[in-house]
């Protein structure tokens, strides 16, 4: 069949090449683009699937450079604090030192008293002065905002906790067993020691926590003169006595089970009440003694001890760890200490803490929140607390009067200095700075390591595996692109000629015409 009006051969070559031009026009373009997919049209569900994978990949890196930023903000508080502990242990040689009073001058102990301000000043400056891009970050500016703290409260503090923006959190204490010291009643049966003659002596070792001591009285001494002995070794001993009714009552300095009093009679001096011995205080009140006798004092040659209890507790629903009277808890979203005051029995030889629910406080804001996550919610973020270390917060201690002091309190003219100072109670608020301060390292070192480290390794492999699913989806693989490439080259170069030929078929018609 010959036409002329219609090359329908051409129409056919010419479609064919404009498809084949089109592949090739598309190979091209994605070697050189590197992408598979350059636009919708390429592959619409791949575009998608992309889009989100490169907004995950930049949500990633960014959490990443988060981690990085949070482990600088770490290292600067880490050396503000390390020079804190290095000056709280030059303290600690100065307070010694200056207690060796019959080798010290005067001019000396002045001397040492102008060192420890010095020190204290200079601890209040790193706290003032550490800084990361104009934040302060030991002064308090990064602890806690709290109200509403309950009277039931001593002391407390805030390592971290997730609060959602403009919200609040209240902590909730609900005591399940209350924290007791270790304790005995000595029955004497009378206001004065009732030997079995004027001859004899009754022969006592007191034990604590601390160390022991064994007394000797004679017959008619008192009971006030029992309790004065008793209590000029307390802090040799750690045993606290306190006349109560016919008997003297004996109770650890702490509360806490690593707390006791430990009783061994070694002479009885034939003591006449029928009604003496040694009396176990009752459980829900320290201050009373049991009715049932424990032990008479001639059976008391055998040790007998009683240890102290830690509280039993929850926080906001978790069970805490209890030691003495402190309660705390180490959560994800809450991580607190809270000091709860003695209860009813009150102080030394009470209990810490009537049974029961306590409001502790209310946590409103503060503290230092990292986002360590791709995803912006309260599950990725950190929250830290850095507590103020300047000299007046740190060290909170308390003499055998339940007087509480600071570490402040060792500046020249206040209760602790050096030169006429209680030194006692001044190594012990250096002692509780310095935990406070060691404390307060490990957490952030904890941090630093498990929290930002982990942090940082696992955003790191999530990184490489969203860019490969990504990559996998949208890259050009360049193999099987060249190959498409040289196959659309040959289809073309074919295509070309064939159309080449259906144009030129039609001038065999005039053949025909003659």
């Amino acid at each position: 069949m010959s036409r002329i009006n219609s090359n329908v051969q051409s129409l056919i070559a010419q479609r064919v090449l404009g498809r084949n031009n089109q592949q090739l026009s598309t190979s091209l373009e994605r070697l050189s683009t590197g992408l598979r997919i350059n636009r919708g049209a390429d592959d619409p569900a791949g575009l998608i699937a992309s889009e989100n994978l490169r907004a995950e990949k930049t949500a990633i890196s960014a959490a990443i450079s988060n981690a990085e930023r949070a482990e600088q903000v770490v290292n600067i508080a880490e050396g503000g604090l390390q020079e804190i502990s290095s000056l709280l242990i030059q303290l600690e040689g100065l307070i010694t030192s200056t207690a060796n009073e019959a080798g010290l001058s005067d001019e000396e102990r002045e001397a040492n008293q102008q060192q420890v301000d010095s020190i204290l000043q200079t601890i209040d400056r790193i706290a003032g002065s550490t800084s990361f891009q104009g934040s302060r970050l030991l002064n308090g500016n990064l602890d806690y905002n709290t109200t509403g703290v309950s009277s039931d409260v001593q002391d407390f503090t805030v390592f971290g906790a997730k609060i959602a923006d403009n919200q609040s959190l209240d902590v909730e204490v609900i005591v399940t067993n209350s924290a007791q010291v270790g304790g005995y009643f000595l029955s004497f049966g009378g206001a004065t020691l009732d030997l079995g003659s004027a001859t004899e002596t009754f022969v006592i070792e007191i034990a604590g926590e601390i160390g022991s001591r064994q007394l000797s009285f004679a017959s008619t001494t008192s009971l006030g003169s029992i309790r004065d002995a008793i209590n000029s070794f307390t802090e040799v001993t750690g045993v606290v006595a306190a006349v109560s009714g016919t008997g003297v009552r004996l109770v650890s300095s702490e509360l806490g089970s690593d707390q006791f009093v430990s009783v061994q009679v070694a002479d009885d001096g034939g003591i006449a009440p029928a009604n003496a011995g040694v009396y176990n205080l009752s459980s829900t009140d320290t201050n009373i003694a049991n009715t049932t006798r424990l032990a008479t004092f001639a059976e008391a040659i055998n040790r007998v001890t009683d240890e102290g209890q830690d509280v039993q507790a929850t926080i906001n629903g978790i069970v805490a760890v209890g030691r003495g009277a402190r309660a705390s808890i180490n959560t994800d979203f809450l991580a607190t200490e809270v000091l709860l005051t003695t209860g009813a029995a009150g102080g030394g030889g009470g209990n810490a803490q009537t049974l029961g629910s306590v409001a502790a406080y209310t946590i409103t804001g503060g503290g230092a929140d990292f986002q360590l996550a791709p995803n912006v919610d309260i599950a990725g973020k950190v929250g830290v607390g850095v507590q103020n270390v300047a000299a007046r917060s740190l060290g909170r201690t308390s003499d055998l009067a339940g007087n509480v002091f600071f570490l402040a309190d060792l500046a020249a003219g206040k209760a602790l200095n050096a030169e006429d100072g209680d030194l006692v109670t001044a190594q012990k608020a250096i002692r509780e700075a310095i935990k406070d301060v060691s404390s307060l390292r490990g957490r952030l070192g904890s941090f630093q390591q498990n929290t930002i480290g982990a942090t940082i390794r696992s955003l790191g492999v999530s990184f490489e595996n969203t860019t490969a699913a990504e990559s996998a989806i949208r890259d050009t693989d360049f193999a099987r692109e060249s190959a498409e490439l040289t196959r659309s080259q040959i289809l073309v170069s074919a295509a070309t000629s064939t159309l080449a030929i259906a144009n030129s078929q039609p001038q065999s018609v005039l053949q025909l015409l003659g």
